[in-house]
């Protein structure tokens, strides 16, 4: 009996550990705390590859509205950000962003992030594009500056405010909770992401 609990253990482990990574974006300074250091390997997950993973989540969106307002290709950008940050190529994602609603408020699928990042998607009528509104900065603060990351395994979970600051200079608070998952290359990528205002009562 006891064997057999041993060989059902080692079958459910790789399920339990499979797959979500953060890929390469184009701040390579910090791609080396958010990848493996060699293709294939399993380097532990570490609060410095979290860190790591969340600021490249903050420069990609800040890259997609810079992008677009010196007339380059958005939608592009949007979807490397996609594509780099988030593991709806190899797995499942929860997202729920900051401004959706409705019947269209969860974006299980890369078609509905891209639309939610930079709009003109008919099947998205209400999306207008969150990305594309002039972002100069973003940082994020876990958990109001505690230590607001979890690891466990192969999953890292954060919880915090992200920082965004527009054009006109002023700086916008969104509460955001990351789950990351290290896929079988070794990289980090989302599988959730639940964004909202800050609650107001007034």
């Amino acid at each position: 009996m006891n064997t057999r609990l041993l060989l059902a253990g080692a079958a459910v482990l790789p399920v339990l550990t499979a797959c979500i990574s953060i890929g390469n974006t184009s701040n390579s300074g910090k791609n080396a705390a958010i990848a493996a250091p060699a293709a294939g390997s399993r380097a532990p997950i570490t609060e410095q590859r979290v860190n790591a993973a969340q600021q490249a989540w903050c420069d990609g969106l800040v890259n997609v509205a810079q992008t677009h307002a010196r007339g380059g290709d958005a939608k592009a950008a949007a979807a490397k950000m996609i594509d780099d940050l988030y593991d709806y190529a190899d797995g499942k994602v929860f997202f729920k962003p900051t401004l959706a609603y409705g019947p269209r408020t969860f974006r299980p699928t890369r078609e509905g992030a891209l639309a939610y990042f930079v709009g003109g998607n008919q099947a998205f009528p209400e999306d207008t594009g969150f990305a594309l509104k002039g972002w100069t900065k973003a940082r994020y603060d876990n958990n109001a500056g505690e230590n607001g990351i979890q690891i466990h395994g192969d999953l890292a979970i954060t919880m915090g405010n992200v920082y965004i600051t527009g054009p006109d200079g002023k700086e916008v608070m969104v509460d955001k909770t990351f789950v990351f998952r290290q896929c079988k290359d070794g990289n980090l990528r989302l599988c959730v992401h639940k964004s909202a205002l800050p609650f107001s009562p007034d």
